[in-house]
C-alpha cells in the first residue's frame, strides 16, 4: 500500500467495478484504494462526580441571581403601578416570592411593607371619593400583605372618622333640607347615608323623619310658631301647626238652621298639615304693617266704614272710622281683633308676611278654616250640638248685657261671655286644635270666591278661586251672631271692600 503522499498514476474505477465505495477515498481529486479511514474525533474528556459541596455552591449561586431577577421584577412593578394587581406580575407577588426564596430579605421586607402603605394610601384615597366598598376592599388584601398590621388599623380608624363625619354632614343636610322644604335634596342626603352603611337606625329616624316634613314641615301637630322678618325686628303673629286628615265639610240636610250653599256635605283629605293663626290679627299687629308697608286701607281710602250702633243696635256708616278704630268706632285697644279691613287689606297684609319672612304666609282657605274650627268634631259646633256648659268663645248669651242695658233678641240659653262686641283675642278657651275665637269674637275672611254649593268644590283643602271673582267668602261666627249662624258650617258672602265692625281676618302658611 502506498503512502498517502505517493505519486502514482490514478486508475480510473471500472463501470462495472462493484467494489464497495468505502474501499477508497477521493483525496485531493485522486482516487486512492484500501486507504485505511482515520479517526480524527477528540476523545471524551474525563468529568468527575460533582462533590456536595459543589452542588450546594451552584444552587445558592441559582438562588441569588433568582432573588436578584425577582427584586428587580418586584421594583419594575412598583415603578408602574402594579402594586397588587394584576396578580401575577405585581409587586406584592414579587416581594412575596423573594421572601419564600429569602425568608429574612430585608429588602423584600422593606418592600412588602411599601407596598402594604400604597394599598393602604389608596384605600383612604376611595374612601375621600365616598367609594367605601373598594376602601374596605384594600384594607382587607392590605392586611395579608405582611403580619404587621399599624397601617391597616390606623387607616380603619382615619377612614372610620373620616365616614361618621361624612355621616354626620349628610345628616346636617337632611334635616336642613327637610326644614327648608328641599325634600329632593333631603331624599339624595338619606341615599347616600344608605350607601355609607351602618345607619340603618339613624336612616330609619330620618326617614320618618322626611315623612313627617313633608306632611308637617319638619314641625309637629299642636305646636306654636311664628316667623321673625328677616331685616327688621318684626315677628309674625303666632301660628299653630295643624296635622293632616280629612273630614266632612258643610252640613248634613237634618241640621237645623242649614242653609242650601252649605251642601253638598262632602269629604275633604288634607295630605299635608298647614299653618294657622292661633288668633285674629290684632291691631297692634296690623300697625306694624301699616307703619312698614306705608299702607292705607279701602276703608282709608275710601273714607269711612261700618260701625255698630248702641242706641239702635244696627250697623251704621260713619266717616274716618277704619283700622284703628273698635267695632263702635272708638279708638281700639291694640290686643283687640283689627276689624274694619277688606278682603284685600287681609291680603295685602299676609303678602307683607311672605315679603318679610320669604315664608308662604296667606289667608286660610275655607276648607282650612271649616277643618280647624270643627277640630275633630262633627257636630254643629266645636265644642258640642247645643248652648255651651262652660265660657268657651265670645257669643251672644243669654246673659249678656251691653252698656245701655240691650240684651240679644236671639242668644244661647243661660250663657254669657261679658262682652258685648269683640274681645282682646285669645281672651277664651282654645278649641282642640289649639284655635282661638275661631267660632266667635269677630267673623273672618278666608281666600275662597263665593260659590252657592259644594258642587264641584276641591276635596284636597285648596282654595276654591275663579279667576277674576267678584265675591270672597267669610267664615266663622261673631259678636253678634245668633246660635245658628256660629254653626261650623256656617258660611256668608261679601264684596271684597266689605268693612265694618264684625269682620276681621288669622293668617295661614304652608309648611
Amino acid at each position: 500500500m502506498g503512502s498517502l503522499l505517493s505519486t502514482s498514476p490514478v486508475v480510473a474505477q471500472d463501470a462495472e467495478d462493484t467494489r464497495p465505495s468505502s474501499d477508497f477515498k477521493r483525496l485531493g481529486g485522486e482516487t486512492v484504494e484500501n486507504e485505511p479511514v482515520l479517526d480524527l474525533s477528540l476523545p471524551e474528556p474525563e468529568v468527575k462526580p460533582e462533590t456536595p459541596e459543589q452542588r450546594e455552591a451552584r444552587r445558592e449561586q441559582e438562588r441569588q441571581a433568582l432573588i436578584t431577577r425577582t427584586l428587580e421584577d418586584a421594583r419594575s412593578a412598583m415603578r408602574a403601578g402594579r402594586i397588587d394587581q394584576p396578580q401575577e406580575i405585581s409587586a406584592w407577588t414579587y416581594f412575596s416570592e423573594v421572601l419564600r426564596l429569602d425568608p429574612g430579605n430585608v429588602t423584600a421586607l422593606d418592600g412588602l411593607a411599601a407596598v402594604q402603605r400604597a394599598m393602604v394610601n389608596r384605600a383612604v384615597g376611595y374612601a375621600r371619593e365616598l367609594d367605601f366598598e373598594t376602601a374596605d376592599r384594600l384594607l382587607d388584601d392590605a392586611a395579608f400583605v405582611r403580619a404587621e398590621q399599624g397601617p391597616v388599623v390606623d387607616a380603619r380608624k382615619e377612614i372610620a372618622a373620616f365616614r361618621s363625619g361624612y355621616a354626620a354632614e349628610l345628616e346636617v343636610e337632611a334635616v336642613t333640607a327637610m326644614d327648608a322644604g328641599r325634600f329632593d335634596q333631603a331624599e339624595r342626603a338619606l341615599i347616600g347615608l344608605v350607601a355609607l352603611g351602618g345607619a340603618d337606625a339613624q336612616v330609619n329616624q330620618l326617614r320618618r323623619r322626611l315623612e313627617e316634613s313633608k306632611v308637617y314641615g319638619g314641625l309637629e301637630p299642636g305646636q306654636v310658631i311664628r316667623d321673625h322678618f328677616v331685616d327688621s325686628r318684626v315677628w309674625t303673629p303666632e301660628s299653630v301647626i295643624i296635622e293632616a286628615g280629612s273630614f266632612m265639610m258643610g252640613s248634613t240636610v237634618s241640621e237645623d238652621g242649614r242653609r242650601d250653599h252649605e251642601g253638598p256635605q262632602h269629604r275633604v283629605t288634607f295630605s299635608r298639615g298647614f299653618a294657622i293663626g292661633r288668633s285674629e290679627v290684632t291691631v297692634a299687629q296690623f300697625r306694624a304693617f301699616v307703619d312698614g308697608a306705608a299702607y292705607r286701607t279701602d276703608a282709608e281710602k275710601l273714607g269711612h266704614s261700618m260701625i255698630y250702633d248702641p242706641n239702635s243696635g244696627r250697623l251704621v256708616q260713619r266717616d274716618r272710622a277704619d283700622w284703628e278704630h273698635d267695632y263702635e268706632g272708638r279708638r281700639a285697644s291694640e290686643d283687640l281683633p283689627v276689624v274694619h279691613v277688606s278682603f284685600n287689606d287681609a291680603q295685602a297684609y299676609v303678602k307683607w308676611l311672605s315679603r318679610g319672612t320669604g315664608k308662604p304666609y296667606r289667608l286660610p282657605t275655607e276648607a282650612e278654616f271649616e277643618y280647624a274650627l270643627r277640630a275633630g268634631r262633627i257636630g254643629p259646633y266645636w265644642w258640642g250640638d247645643g248652648p255651651p256648659s262652660e265660657v268657651v268663645e265670645n257669643l251672644t248669651g243669654e246673659r249678656d248685657v251691653s252698656r245701655n242695658r240691650r240684651k240679644w233678641e236671639t242668644f244661647f240659653e243661660d250663657y254669657g261671655d261679658r262682652h258685648w262686641g269683640p274681645a282682646p283675642v285669645a281672651s277664651f278657651k282654645a278649641n282642640p286644635f289649639g284655635l282661638f275665637d275661631a267660632g266667635g269674637n269677630v267673623a273672618e275672611w278666608v281666600m275662597d270666591c263665593w260659590h252657592d254649593s259644594y258642587i264641584r268644590a276641591p276635596d284636597d283643602g285648596s282654595a276654591w278661586i275663579n279667576p277674576g271673582c267678584k265675591t270672597r267668602v267669610v267664615r266663622g261666627a261673631y259678636w253678634a251672631s245668633a246660635p245658628q249662624q256660629a254653626r261650623s258650617a256656617y258660611r256668608l258672602q261679601a264684596q271684597p271692600t266689605l268693612r265694618d265692625g264684625r269682620v276681621g281676618f288669622r293668617i295661614a302658611r304652608d309648611l
